[in-house]
C-alpha cells in the first residue's frame, strides 16, 4: 500500500495592495480598514501590515467582513469571529479532502 503524504501549506502572495487599493477592492473608506487594523480585527500583524500593504488573504477577509457588516448588520466584531469561523472551515474542508474524506 503506497503512503500518502499530506503537505500543509500557505499560498503566499508576491503581489500586495496599498492601503488605498485595499479599501477601494472593498468598496469602503481607508478609515474603515484603519479602524479594522487598529482594533486587531483585519490583517494578522504580518511585516506588510507595518507598511500598509495588504495580501490577497487580507483583501479575502476584509471583503468577507465588509459583507457581513452590511448584510447582516453584525458589528465588527461578530463580523470577524464569522469570518475566522468560515476560514477555519475552508481549512478543515481542504485537510479532509487531502486526506480523501471529502464526503465526510
Amino acid at each position: 500500500m503506497a503512503q500518502q503524504h499530506i503537505v500543509n501549506g500557505e499560498l503566499i502572495d508576491e503581489a500586495t495592495l496599498t492601503l488605498e487599493e485595499l479599501a477601494r477592492a472593498c468598496s469602503v473608506e481607508t478609515g474603515w480598514v484603519v479602524e479594522h487594523i487598529e482594533s486587531g480585527l483585519l490583517a494578522d500583524g504580518s511585516p506588510y501590515v507595518a507598511s500598509w500593504r495588504f495580501t490577497s488573504h487580507d483583501l479575502t477577509r476584509a471583503r468577507r467582513m465588509c459583507q457581513l457588516e452590511r448584510d447582516f448588520e453584525a458589528a465588527p466584531e461578530l463580523a470577524a469571529l464569522a469570518a475566522d469561523l468560515i476560514e477555519e472551515n475552508h481549512c478543515l474542508r481542504a485537510r479532509l479532502r487531502a486526506a480523501g474524506l471529502e464526503d465526510w
